[in-house]
């Protein structure tokens, strides 16, 4: 036994330990609204250092996951911070999409000086709105007619003067040239008239052939004139485009004058203008279409509608990122991404039915969050992005080069063939940042190659405060400013003072303050609505135990049903007597965002074998790898402490009884220890004491988790069976630290009604739960005489020296019934 191990039986805790209380008085004032608000996180130097790093340094890759439990104040922390960083940044430059007049499919990507992106595609609405009521009234002028008819008559003209020619020579020649559905023909004449086919057939075979002969050489005439037709025909076209090309440049270089004049030395806007006129002049058709309805002439009172007009798209501007667009909004972009898809993130190319096919243009080309973030910083929840089909690869990918590229679900699974747009992707410089459970961030570390690449920066939120008085101090401001916040109704100090034990308690840490506002600020909330209730104007103490209680109760069912099987006796739990090898486990259910305690037998059994214990647990395939390491961990205290000089003979089987489900963790190690300890002694457990806590191999106590709601589980069965004074729970010492146990509770405990025992070691809680003393070995070597530890060795001796003459007889050791 090692000198801890020596020491006196221990003694239960003063209620003045169970529950670390804070008073109204030493919060230093009367209501909330006397207190300074808080202007940042309490708590959190380690998260918001990183973040300010993660946000200041200017290198690829240095993007920011921020990990923490749920209701720990990230994402309000980092949206606050980012958005007085963003503010003090300079806006970074405007993104548009415009026509590819070369290439129509690739959309080509427009970067424009920050503010001028709105005001550019306001100016190229108006210009074509001008231009779509300038072009057809000047085409539709008495001095552009004139000249189309003159260019119309000189063609006319050259035509008929070159079919006059060829009908006189014709004529002259008794030749008539006649129109036929076929085109022109040639017959001869006689007097002025075409002669029948039999008349002509019946004239000498000399007048035949020198009429055949002439008709062959006005045949070769007439074509060399239906030759030139062509030509003439786009002389004609020549002039006509010549003439509308001299009448557009003149009425588009007006209005595109004002344009160039408004982003004077914007070198990308003048060259688009350059590029906008020459397709003006080439196209000037598209503005001189008739529209349904409107005959030949301009709607000069619709002209708004018909900037949107499909054929007028080409010369329009579609915004991508806007920066103080309006010239209110300033600085960096700062974007919260709620719904992470694919098309959400990327941007996404948008189609419409036209005559049963789905047709679209750039102008249906709409920004990603990455789009409306470029220059700025992105916040997206980790767990969406991750859910979202190929939405984690698409930021990835754009992160890694630096570039949005907009692609489809559909492209990447290749479930259509439908032509689509290929937009020229936008250069992208952004910081994101990742909001995710510490598991998540663990994982992606682990199993995602690129991810420690693309988010060098670890953000990482504490969940508890430690409890000092200059950090109640705090705590107290940072309720005061959750209430100013919401809207609350102020708080009196003890309100304050019990919102600091629920957060004490949350944290299952006296010494600690949990961090998890989220929990605390549904609490106040609560209690603000229980303080409407009941017509009064400052929340009180009593509204908050009230929030709590409700909240409790909300979520109870399982845990008032669980209680209630125990207390029909449908579940055997016993709270007084003693039993041998039987004892008072205790457990923790989480369901949801509650957690309750449950008390479970478990029962130990033992006679001689080959030194084998046995986890049936572990056996049925329902305890968890960290109990069966718990079980494992007795085998071998056993053998380290008793009987050293025989083999270990012993056969053990350890349960829990009534155990229906999956059991883990090694919290009941010390409980199933005590169990076999009693079993082997044939000494009987007090079954008015429950037991948590693990136990290593040297026998010393080890801290677990949920100590509180383990407690509270054993105090409300023994309470409804009623206390007696003997009744309590052993817990380690080093989850002493850790009691925030509830009021009635403590409240029983100062009465000497129920008690909590911390232990260090074995030795001290077997005394504890038998009344016999543990027994020290003595300079012989030996155990004290009557000591639980001398009558476990003796136990294990006889085990030992009985297998031995069972194996001296060659009988075999399965046969013998050992004791129970």
């Amino acid at each position: 036994m090692t000198k801890r191990q020596r020491k006196r039986s221990a003694k239960p805790l003063p209620a003045s330990r169970l529950r670390s209380i804070c008073t109204a008085k030493s919060l230093g004032f009367r209501t909330t609204r006397e207190v300074e608000p808080i202007q940042t996180l309490i708590g959190q130097d380690r998260a918001l250092g990183a973040l300010w790093f993660g946000s200041s340094i200017d290198q690829p890759g240095y993007n920011m996951f921020a990990l923490g439990p749920q209701g720990s104040g990230r994402h309000t922390a980092i949206a606050s911070y980012l958005s007085e960083k963003a503010a003090e940044a300079e806006a970074p430059e405007d993104w548009v999409y415009i026509h590819n007049f070369s290439s129509g499919h690739r959309p080509q990507a427009m970067k424009l000086p920050a503010g001028m992106a709105v005001p550019f595609r306001d100016a190229m609405a108006e210009l074509v709105d001008d231009l779509r009521n300038a072009i057809p009234t000047q085409f539709q002028s008495d001095e552009y007619r004139e000249k189309r008819r003159a260019i119309d008559a000189d063609f006319e003209e050259t035509q008929e003067r070159a079919f006059e020619d060829l009908r006189k020579k014709a004529e002259a020649q008794n030749v008539g040239i006649l129109r036929t559905p076929m085109g022109f023909a040639l017959a001869p004449m006689q007097n002025g008239h075409v002669i029948k086919p039999e008349v002509f057939n019946a004239l000498p075979e000399v007048e035949r052939k020198d009429m055949e002969s002439k008709i062959s050489a006005l045949q070769s005439d007439l074509a060399a004139i239906l030759e030139r037709f062509p030509i003439l025909e786009k002389r004609r076209r020549e002039q006509i485009y010549n003439l509308n090309a001299e009448l557009t440049g003149m009425i588009v270089d007006a209005s595109i004058k004002s344009v160039a004049d408004q982003f004077a030395g914007v070198d990308a806007i003048q060259k688009r203008l350059t590029d906008v006129r020459a397709d003006l002049v080439q196209n000037v058709e598209l503005f001189l279409q008739p529209t349904e309805g409107d005959g030949n002439r301009p709607d000069t009172q619709n002209l708004a509608a018909r900037t949107h007009e499909p054929q007028f798209n080409r010369y329009l501007i579609n915004v991508m990122i806007a920066n103080d667009g309006d010239g209110d909004s300033k600085g960096a972009p700062l974007v919260v991404e709620d719904h992470p898809t694919l098309a959400n993130v990327v941007g996404r190319i948008e189609h419409m039915s036209q005559f049963g096919a789905l047709v679209t243009d750039f102008t249906m080309i709409r920004p990603g969050s990455l789009h409306r973030a470029n220059g700025g910083y992105l916040i997206i929840d980790a767990r969406k992005l991750l859910t979202e089909m190929f939405a984690w690869e698409a930021l990835k990918r754009a992160l890694r080069s630096k570039k949005i590229t907009i692609v489809s679900a559909a492209e990447h699974l290749s479930i259509t063939s439908t032509i689509s747009l290929e937009p020229e992707p936008i250069p992208l410089k952004v910081k994101v940042v990742l909001i995710g459970e510490r598991m998540l961030y663990y994982l992606l570390s682990t199993l995602d190659p690129d991810f420690g690449d693309l988010f060098k920066v670890e953000v990482d939120f504490s969940e508890e405060l430690i409890r000092s008085e200059e950090n109640t101090a705090l705590y107290a401001r940072l309720i005061a400013t959750i209430a100013q916040n919401e809207g609350l109704r102020p708080l009196n100090a003890a309100a304050v003072a019990r919102l600091v034990d629920e957060a004490a308690r949350l944290s299952e840490d006296a010494e600690r303050l949990s961090l998890r506002v989220g929990r605390l600020a549904d609490v106040m909330r609560e209690a603000n609505f229980w303080t409407g209730t009941a017509n009064r104007r400052q929340i009180t103490a009593a509204d908050v135990d009230r929030a709590v209680e409700e909240q409790v109760q909300r979520a109870a069912r399982i845990r008032d049903r669980s209680q209630e099987v125990i207390e029909r006796g449908i579940v055997l739990i016993d709270t007084q007597d003693a039993a041998v090898g039987q004892i008072n486990g205790l457990s923790v259910i989480s369901l949801g965002g509650f957690s309750f305690g449950r008390p479970s037998r478990i029962t130990v059994r033992v006679r001689m074998g080959s030194g084998k214990v046995i986890d049936i647990e572990r056996e049925t395939k329902l305890g968890g790898p960290l109990h069966s390491k718990g079980v494992l961990i007795l085998s071998s205290f056993l053998a380290a402490n008793y009987a050293l000089d025989v083999p270990m003979s012993l056969w053990a089987s350890i349960v829990f009884e009534q155990s229906y489900g999956g059991v883990d963790g090694d919290s009941a190690s010390s409980a199933e220890l005590y169990a076999l300890l009693s079993a082997l002694a044939d000494v009987p457990l007090k079954q008015s004491l429950a037991v948590t806590g693990s136990v290593n191999q040297n026998g010393q106590v080890q801290a677990i988790g949920g100590v509180n709601q383990k407690i509270e589980g054993f105090f409300d069965i023994c309470l409804s069976r009623g206390l007696t004074g003997d009744q309590g729970v052993l817990i380690p010492s080093a989850n002493v630290a850790h009691l925030m146990l509830r009021p009635d509770v403590v409240k029983a405990a100062a009465k000497g009604r129920f008690h909590i025992y911390p232990v260090d070691t074995i030795a001290e809680g077997i005394e504890l739960l038998t009344g016999m003393p543990a027994g020290q070995r003595g300079k012989d070597g030996r155990f004290p005489a009557n000591s639980i530890n001398a009558l476990v060795e003796d136990q294990l001796r006889r085990f030992a020296n009985v297998r031995k003459q069972f194996g001296e007889n060659g009988d075999k050791t399965e046969n013998f019934a050992g004791k129970t």
